[in-house]
């Protein structure tokens, strides 16, 4: 359907405009761009989109499904659903389902699971109105069942259509490592890496520091992440593999990855929404949607983190949407297991806390949030021009809604920002 949008604040982090203009969008397309545009057909709805903001579908680097395996936890439609009343037109969700997606059979099942969703989801009333599913990825598991152990038929998942391989767990086995970056050079696939040494890390459940001391958790030392990423890097020296680094979570590791861009390394960084903007002082309340994996940074950490995304050393912000149970979430906070959900939060919480606060410019966050992760992933996005693909998301900065079950597509509710009131909401996606 042809639809035009009046006075809509473009913010292109392609061709790097933040203007207002009228869009007209039409059979899947962009039609028009303009200052104003009046040579329309008279029977084509007009949309006020005074204070309203548009730019390129966001991009999700990596997430977890519960389907395979947890559908207590997230369905297939629920995630794809949360991801599209997020902004989200593309997502790409990690092999550590039951079983895991190691290989090219499960990659075909689940492609073709998400073409059934789409029907599935025409009957259901409750979906978001005129926004269709996003794109799915899959990550193809780097070792069997992600045990980090024996390595998967790369090639055969590369065939199967997998977006790259990553096990989105730490894999400390060295020579192993070394293997999959000889193995993966040919196939031309993005390759994703959580550097974490686990015995440094032990059962520590917080980063350590004074705060950790005070809330007497088992403390994480930055030297877990920093060793790992030392490690990495110079096997990606010494074999020239294009590698990307996940969940950074330390001014040290930012430190780290700048040295190793500025020296031509081949790498890419990503840090998650919830280590931008929460620290180690948030953890007092125990909430057990802040026990993450990497865990919230020290104060250094998070301002590290943002410089870093504000100057192009991180690359992109990552969901890492990480659904549990309210039964699996309800225990002691070291107990719980470590993560959050976050599609439907991620936009209106960076675009509260650092774009209304002037530290971040809207293109600084969008280019995070949109073209930057699909580069990680060797996509592009398109530039809002006419005769481009209409894939894009419509963001209302001043909305209000309340976090709760029902204002909620995700099944689960593992965030610290249940109950809460927040401002700014998904308007509708184009995809």
């Amino acid at each position: 359907m042809t639809q035009l949008l009046q006075k809509v604040r473009v913010i292109d982090p392609v061709t790097k405009i933040d203007e207002l203009f009228d869009v007209l969008i039409g059979d899947g397309y962009i039609q028009e761009v303009a200052s104003h545009i009046t040579d329309i057909s008279p029977d084509t709805p007009i949309r006020d989109c005074r204070g309203l903001v548009i730019g390129p579908g966001l991009v999700d680097l990596y997430s977890h499904s519960g389907e395979p395996g947890f559908e207590e936890r997230e369905t297939l439609l629920s995630l794809l659903q949360s991801a599209t009343a997020g902004g989200f037109t593309r997502i790409s969700i990690l092999p550590d389902t039951s079983p895991a997606i190691d290989n090219p059979a499960l990659v075909t099942q689940l492609q073709q699971k998400r073409h059934g969703k789409m029907k599935e989801r025409e009957k259901i009333n409750s979906a978001p109105p005129t926004s269709p599913l996003p794109l799915l990825y899959l990550w193809g598991a780097i070792t069997l069942d992600v045990a980090g152990k024996q390595m998967t038929e790369l090639a055969d998942l590369a065939s199967a259509g997998v977006v790259g391989f990553s096990d989105g767990k730490p894999l400390e086995n060295l020579a192993l490592v070394r293997r999959v970056l000889e193995y993966v050079q040919p196939l031309g696939k993005p390759l994703a890496f959580w550097p974490s040494d686990r015995q440094l890390a032990a059962n520590g459940v917080m980063r350590e520091g004074a705060n950790a001391l005070r809330f007497g958790l088992p403390p994480i030392p930055a030297s877990a992440e920093t060793s790992a990423i030392a490690a990495l890097l110079e096997l990606v020296a010494t074999i020239g593999t294009p590698v990307h680094i996940m969940r950074v979570s330390t001014s040290r590791s930012v430190e780290l990855i700048a040295s190793a861009k500025a020296a031509g390394l081949p790498i890419t960084a990503s840090t998650t929404w919830m280590h931008l903007l929460l620290d180690t002082k948030a953890v007092k309340s125990y909430n057990t949607s802040l026990h993450l994996d990497p865990p919230l940074g020290n104060p250094n950490d998070v301002a590290a983190l943002r410089a870093g995304v504000r100057a192009g050393v991180i690359d992109a912000i990552a969901i890492d949407h990480t659904p549990y149970s309210y039964e699996e979430k309800v225990q002691a906070f070291a107990e719980a297991p470590p993560g959050a959900i976050g599609l439907e939060l991620a936009l209106p919480l960076l675009w509260q806390y650092l774009v209304e606060t002037e530290e971040f410019t809207a293109l600084e966050l969008w280019r995070a949030l949109s073209a930057s992760p699909a580069e990680c992933l060797g996509q592009k996005v398109s530039a809002i021009l006419p005769h481009q693909p209409a894939e894009l998301t419509l963001f209302d900065p001043e909305q209000t809604w309340k976090v709760e079950r029902k204002s909620l597509y995700t099944l689960s509710q593992n965030t610290p920002w249940l109950g809460q009131q927040l401002k700014g909401h998904v308007v509708q996606t184009w995809c």
